[in-house]
């Protein structure tokens, strides 16, 4: 009872603001969990507070969602609130950066100057690791190739007060839902599936890494005030349905922009018949779907993920603030989507985008209609989407059917733990056996492969070919650089199973599988115990906290390395209008953040601005010609790479925009994709509409990101064409800006843009950066 003392002080408002987790840990805990990060704090009285101001204000019922965003208010009894409209500033409880993003979100924050951050802030070391042999030699090898990134990572969170993950810890949004995800807790994070967290009732948002450091920092942090979009769930999940299929069915529902700025709320009674990390992984691929994070009211399955995972005391005092985690009776959503889970059938969703949604019953004839490759090359299972103990125990489950009748995949199969405790448990517990018997490689715990990390050998680049992944994304050469490769995104049961038969033409429900001797035979559906009974084995230890006292601590950046490089300001606006830029590319069709800036072996330069620029938009088509990576310098009137062709216009002073299309950065939060245009001379990015975080990054980079009041507007626009942004001396949140448009034969055409810029985001570009504002402000 001791233990517990300091945090029911805490909740019931007679203590600190704060309180360590390590100091409410039973004994047993304390021990088995003394690697983790004890600065993680939790507020409900403040949060409950805050809750009761906004909804006296508002005069109604709140959706949980909203209960937890305006519980974080920096000002409850002031900030305007309206869904869709107005932009709210918040009090982020906590930050997390996975290592490719991490890099340059530290090199911001060292460039503020400011000592230490000012609230609980990890590194996760998890994308730089490149599936090739297995777990242990990948994971070696990846040591040996970034150890200069991994120790500039380490030393900046040494010194800088950061708690740091090492490689082979496992995937950033498995290590946040085992340690630090919480009922009410609002955390933001450098990758765009940060939102797995609402599988613990958590509000977790994707950024970029200059909101990070804004929220490092200690300055309130900026987010569009976000409709709710409700998910009703009825009835219960059995057989070969599984949680992967709810987002699967609504992805299909609302395509990969319905969701965008808005957060999906789960609610009903068909949600206590999903686990907590099932829930997370319904969370986790709500990226697909544009929404800013999805969310599941708290229940009894949290709370018993949360006791497995040494957290039983946080558990007990978010059942004290209960009504704080669940929406109130009567709250109305923005659109309501109803979905019975006792008729949700399996799906599958691809190729080449995640919202194009098939029951698995139905895929065979689709792809023999639609001319797609029949037979599964490789099957795929893990990743932050799916490698939960639950998810492997059913994968283990089919695996272990088809070895008592002799038969092993047919396809490749490789299976990815989502942390170190995963990993150290489905060892333990026979798991990963099974999986390795049945013909699958055990890779380390990393993204891998679900980020195109993936040293592919089996196929040619060009070669048309399938796969099948529990993973979430599945763009064009996403996964192995290769653009002919068809990518199908379902559950880690439905892969298995595909990779058992080897073709997508096979329905586990219905279909019979052959043994060696002939002997046909039916999978039973998959099973597997929600969470280990034995508890978890926490495995390595892995983690790295931060010295109280870092004065001593140096971060080195070796002004040769072509992997880290210091960061110069950008330049400040000048205060004129932009007159006469070039059209660096017209871009045709969908442009996600992996055409803007591509990952796999681009990864290694995520520390380095000019190196990682080459790579900029080298995956988008050009409207001109159909071409990737092939523009017209209008200059030279050769024709060059995008990259190499931005440099020849900033070397000449010429400015620059980009013109593209529908829903243009989707995907990743990559910054990058922001970084490099700034970098290399671009101004303006004017498409029809933007996915929330690159809208945001853009902006935090001093770039007009712009959309067309008339989406036909882009007809107009001619590859030769120059481009005068007009009004900005008088610029100004809600008043749309127009754009001169210049064709080569002398005629003009003038058209209107809209922005999304408030006040201060508009001193943002006024300054040339979020940053340089920021040290302005100091």
């Amino acid at each position: 009872s001791y233990l517990l003392y300091p945090l029911l002080q805490l909740a019931l408002g007679t203590g600190a603001r704060r309180f360590h987790v390590s100091s409410v840990f039973s004994a047993k805990a304390k021990v088995a969990m003394s690697r983790f990060e004890p600065d993680s704090s939790i507020n409900y009285k403040k949060m409950h507070e805050n809750i009761n101001i906004v909804r006296k204000r508002l005069n109604r019922p709140l959706t949980l969602s909203e209960k937890i965003v305006y519980g974080h208010l920096d000002d409850p009894a002031g900030q305007e609130i309206d869904r869709g409209r107005t932009y709210l500033r918040l009090r982020p409880d906590r930050v997390a950066m996975q290592d490719a993003t991490a890099q340059m979100a530290m090199l911001q924050f060292i460039s503020s100057g400011l000592p230490r951050v000012a609230v609980p802030s990890t590194i996760h070391c998890d994308h730089l690791i490149e599936a090739q042999i297995g777990g242990a030699q990948d994971l070696q090898r990846a040591k040996d190739i970034n150890q200069e990134v991994y120790n500039f990572l380490a030393t900046a969170a040494a010194k800088y007060g950061v708690g740091f993950w090492k490689p082979g810890s496992g995937i950033i949004h498995q290590i946040i839902l085992e340690n630090y995800a919480y009922p009410g807790v609002m955390l933001i994070g450098t990758d765009s599936h940060t939102p797995n967290g609402g599988g613990l009732g958590a509000v977790c948002i994707g950024v970029g890494g200059a909101d990070a450091v804004d929220v490092m920092a200690g300055i309130p942090w900026e987010l569009k005030c976000p409709k709710v979009i409700g998910v009703r769930l009825t009835g219960t999940l059995s057989g070969w349905t599984s949680p992967k299929d709810v987002i699967l069915k609504v992805a299909g529902i609302l395509t990969v922009k319905g969701g965008t700025g808005a957060i999906v709320e789960y609610h009903g009674p068909g949600v206590d018949s999903i686990s907590c990390t099932g829930m997370a992984t319904i969370c986790n691929m709500g990226a697909e779907i544009g929404a800013t994070t999805s969310i599941f009211p708290y229940n009894h399955r949290m709370r018993t993920y949360m006791h497995k995972t040494g957290r039983g005391e946080i558990a007990s005092v978010a059942d004290q603030f209960q009504e704080d985690l669940v929406p109130d009776k009567g709250c109305e959503y923005d659109q309501v989507i109803e979905i019975n889970l006792s008729e949700l059938k399996p799906h599958i969703n691809g190729p080449f985008t995640p919202d194009l949604a098939h029951p698995v019953s139905d895929i065979g004839a689709i792809a023999q209609k639609s001319g797609w490759p029949l037979e599964v090359k490789v099957g795929l299972i893990g990743s932050c989407t799916n490698s939960s103990y639950e998810d492997m125990g059913r994968a283990a489950s089919l695996a272990k059917q088809a070895l008592d009748k002799g038969l092993k995949c047919k396809a490749q199969f490789t299976v990815t733990p989502g942390s170190e405790q995963i990993r150290a448990t489905i060892e333990r517990d026979g798991y990963a056996k099974i999986l390795s018997d049945v013909g699958g490689i055990v890779l380390a715990n990393a993204c891998g492969p679900c980020i195109g990390q993936w040293d592919r050998k089996d196929v040619k680049k060009g070669e048309k070919n399938t796969i099948v992944t529990s993973f979430n994304r599945n763009f064009t050469a996403r996964n192995d650089a290769n653009p002919a490769t068809h990518a199908f995104v379902t559950s880690p049961e439905i892969v298995t199973a595909l990779a058992l038969a080897g073709t997508l033409n096979f329905n586990p429900e219905t279909d019979y599988l052959t043994a060696p001797s002939g002997e046909k035979f039916k999978l039973e559906p998959p099973s597997g115990d929600e969470l280990p009974s034995r508890d978890f084995d926490p495995g390595q230890d892995t983690y790295q906290h931060p010295p109280a006292e870092s004065s001593s601590v140096q971060v080195d950046v070796n002004p040769s390395s072509n992997r880290l490089q210091l960061l110069e300001p950008f330049d400040k606006w000048h205060g004129r209008d932009l007159e006469d830029m070039r059209v660096l590319i017209k871009v045709k069709g969908k442009c996600t953040t992996d055409h803007i800036s591509a990952a796999g072996p681009w990864l290694k330069f995520r520390g380095h601005l000019d190196n990682i620029s080459n790579n900029m938009l080298i995956g988008a088509v050009n409207y001109e010609n159909d071409a990737v990576n092939k523009i017209k310098n209008q200059l030279t009137g050769e024709f060059g790479g995008v990259p190499d062709v931005a440099r020849y216009y900033k070397a000449n002073g010429v400015n620059w925009v980009v013109v593209g299309d529908e829903n243009y950065g989707e995907g990743s939060s990559r910054e990058h994709a922001a970084l490099e245009p700034r970098h290399l001379g671009g101004r303006a990015i004017i498409v029809k509409s933007f996915a929330r975080i690159h809208e945001t990054n853009l902006k935090k980079q001093g770039l007009l990101p712009l959309t067309f009041a008339e989406p036909n507007d882009y007809d107009k626009i001619r590859p030769d064409d120059k481009i005068s942004i007009i009004g900005l001396k008088s610029f100004a949140p809600g008043k749309s800006l127009s754009a001169v448009i210049t064709h080569s034969d002398g005629s003009r055409e003038t058209i209107s843009l809209n922005h999304t810029f408030n006040e201060t985001q508009i001193e943002w570009f006024r300054a040339g950066s979020a940053l340089n504002r920021m040290k302005e402000l100091q």
